[in-house]
């Protein structure tokens, strides 16, 4: 399966999920969490900084997200967990 970089219309294209979530998290700019302010990587690590650490009415708040939206985002976060190794993930953004 192939994973697609959905940041600004990027379009880049990973043969793994890992990939994709590093290139995220190096090549695109970090954004702030408008519930917390906390800088995060844009992308899968943002939507897992928002959905982990904060309520879905903060999302909600903060973002002006509709519930199809959180939905879309909570099966992203589905999807990408139940396949990542987020120990390689997290040992790559070390470097």
């Amino acid at each position: 399966m192939a994973w697609e970089c959905g940041i600004d219309g990027c379009g880049s294209v990973f043969e793994d999920v890992e990939s994709a979530i590093v290139h995220q998290a190096m090549e695109h700019q970090r954004r702030e969490c408008e519930v917390c302010g906390t800088i995060v990587p844009d992308g899968y690590l943002a939507i897992r900084h928002s959905f982990t650490e904060h309520s879905r009415a903060e999302y909600v708040r903060a973002y002006g997200a509709s519930s199809e939206a959180v939905r879309e985002r909570e099966q992203l976060l589905e999807e990408i967990e139940s396949v990542a190794d987020m120990q390689a993930i997290a040992a790559e953004l070390k470097r």
